[in-house]
């Protein structure tokens, strides 16, 4: 009933435009084509009058079809447009509709065409005023609360606030580990894949450099993991931002926007991001802060795999990457030994332990300083 109620009211609307149009030709208000002495100019009414109207009739009902999928469209991209930037676009558009409302007035007065360049002109303005007001949306916000004479509630600095948001860098995509992380409960709340992050990945992926076309494939994989086998909810945002060239600049402005956490290994990235009173997420600090601790004087049994810088000393790992320092553990490469802890070092790049073999751990036992020297750490950083 209501889609015969819009048929109808759609051809009425075309054959009220043909009337319009035709009773301009034959009443002399066109300049132009004049047909007010034209003998049958109300046959010619009616007829510009019908065809129109059949027309609209027959082409409702796709016509209304391509309307609701627009709707459509354009409901959801307003959904996922920034407040802001939906601000910025209205206050743009007003001022342009404004400006060709100065211009319309003379441009209307050329004969025929006049009011149809007055249309295109208002239409081009608009727009024009739209996309400024988008690009210039942060001018624009800062100015509205001044003209009603109330200052913003929120500091420019101060980014809302919405920690259920992980945002995720291209550096730990390809890492790998938060697929793990995830897995194990430790993050909570939804992950953001950012489209710009999404299409630096491909960019990695296609490229030339077998490394690098690997780790891009890498990363893929991954995300394609955590949204099918992993109980996360994955989100793709579809924001970009022209006016930026850098990725880590992007997800910044992204974070701050929505008030989400960026969840990374660059360090760079991690700095920056703290600066701008961003909330950083780094798998490096938690994979520091999860190694077991180890204290001086503990026993522990350990691979002795390669020899230090220093003479006399050897080299054993950790499972979980730790480097320790054998003081005289040089002649033990490739044996099982028993170290005793001397000390612990922690350091930007991680932390180191130092130890000795425990007396009776080969022929000799050595002995160390409880400490480790100059020169053991310069060796090791």
């Amino acid at each position: 009933m209501l889609r015969n109620i819009m048929r109808y009211a759609i051809a009425l609307a075309f054959a009220a435009a043909g009337f319009s149009f035709g009773y301009s030709l034959i009443s002399g208000a066109n300049r132009v084509f004049d047909l007010s002495s034209y003998p049958a100019k109300h046959s010619f009414l009616a007829i510009v009058t019908m065809l129109p109207g059949l027309f609209g009739f027959f082409i409702a009902p796709p016509l209304m079809k391509r309307v609701v999928v627009l709707t459509g469209w354009l409901e959801n991209r307003l959904q996922r447009t920034p407040t802001q930037e939906l601000i910025g676009g209205a206050f743009g558009l007003i001022v342009g509709l404004f400006i060709a409302n100065l211009l319309v007035s003379p441009i209307s007065e050329i004969p025929g065409l006049g009011r149809y360049i007055s249309i295109f002109v208002a239409a081009i303005l608009g727009y024009v005023g739209m996309r400024v007001g988008v690009k210039k949306r942060e001018e624009v916000l800062s100015v509205i609360p001044r003209l009603g004479g109330k200052e913003r509630s929120q500091p420019k600095g101060d980014p809302p606030k919405n920690p259920s948001l992980k945002v995720l860098d291209t550096s730990v995509i390809i890492d790998g580990r938060i697929a793990d992380i995830c897995k194990s409960g430790f993050i909570d709340g939804t992950l953001v894949i950012p489209a710009f992050v999404l299409e630096e990945l491909q960019h990695i992926a296609d490229s030339s450099d077998l490394l690098k076309r690997n780790r891009g494939r890498r990363g893929l994989d991954i995300l394609n993991k955590i949204r099918k086998e992993l109980d996360v909810v994955v989100q793709i945002d579809q924001r970009d931002y022209d006016d930026l060239a850098e990725v880590d600049s992007k997800l910044v402005r992204l974070c701050r926007e929505v008030g989400g956490q960026i969840v990374t290994n660059d360090y760079n990235l991690n700095k920056v991001a703290e600066l701008q009173g961003v909330k950083v997420l780094n798998i490096n600090e938690l994979a520091n802060a999860v190694k077991p601790v180890v204290l001086p004087g503990e026993e522990m049994t350990v691979q002795v795999i390669k020899d230090g810088k220093e003479l006399g000393q050897g080299v054993a790992y950790l499972d979980d990457g730790t480097m320790i320092v054998v003081d005289g553990g040089k002649r033990f490469i490739g044996q099982m030994i028993t170290v005793l802890v001397t000390s612990v070092l922690q350091t930007a790049a991680g932390r180191m332990i130092f130890a000795k073999p425990k007396a009776g751990d080969g022929k000799k036992a050595t002995t160390s300083s409880p400490s480790p020297t100059l020169n053991e750490v310069n060796a090791i950083v």
